[in-house]
């Protein structure tokens, strides 16, 4: 599969970089370079991306501000020359963090990354929903029923799977968890929260509710929320 990537950083000699070792990738399609972290956003609003290469330390907003924002809920590899943002970036769901000045082949480990899990993705999206899933927690495997999981919630490096009489945490990212759910039935509405589609309730301007319980809306997910709840 191709994969369309756009990279930012306010330094061009970065993104020259980026351009060197994405010529050595051959599935990856770089759309766009971009200085200006606002004009790539405005990009993004208009052209369906698989994956953004961002910098961390930027004049006006940081990386890190910067994802939770990004529209279309891309994959995200953060490049930057600063090693202690790491835990934070995972915690937004960062599939890789590469360190400046890093090499091809730690560039494109990265990408093969990136790769197997949009391929994860698709997957899921084409093949009959099944009733259940093989979820690992801990040393054991459990079997959830998908019509019993109301949503899950990042839980740093883990995802837990709520469901009306019990918890069950699994060592899992947002992006994996979404992978192994049917995409016509659950839905990501918050960098934290993917709703089951058919549990949400009510919802107001900020929030869906699951039974009583307020799930945040991003302003990233904005017009998937839409989208579910025509």
């Amino acid at each position: 599969m191709k994969i369309n990537a756009i990279a930012i950083d306010d330094e061009q000699v970065a993104l020259s970089v980026i351009s060197t070792h994405a010529e050595q990738v051959p599935f990856l399609e770089i759309k766009g370079y971009f200085t200006d972290p606002y004009e790539a956003l405005s990009y993004l609003k208009d052209n369906k991306t698989d994956l953004v290469f961002l910098d961390i330390k930027m004049p006006d907003i940081s990386g890190l501000e910067l994802m939770t924002a990004l529209p279309g809920s891309p994959l995200v590899i953060f490049t930057t020359a600063y090693s202690e943002h790491a835990v934070q970036s995972f915690e937004l769901d960062a599939i890789d963090y590469l360190l400046k000045p890093f090499s091809s082949e730690r560039f494109s480990k990265a990408c093969n990354k990136a790769k197997s899990l949009l391929e994860m993705i698709v997957k899921s999206s084409m093949k009959d929903a099944p009733a259940y899933i093989m979820i690992k927690s801990g040393y054991e495997q459990f079997k959830l029923q998908l019509d019993e999981i109301l949503y899950l919630e990042s839980a740093g490096n883990y995802i837990s799977f709520v469901m009306k009489d019990r918890r069950l945490l699994s060592r899992l990212s947002m992006q994996e968890a979404l992978a192994l759910l049917p995409p016509s039935q659950f839905t990501r509405v918050h960098r934290s929260f993917i709703v089951a589609n058919n549990k949400i309730e009510k919802a107001d301007k900020n929030n869906l509710y699951i039974g009583a319980v307020p799930v945040s809306i991003g302003a990233a997910y904005a017009d998937e929320v839409d989208r579910i709840l025509k």
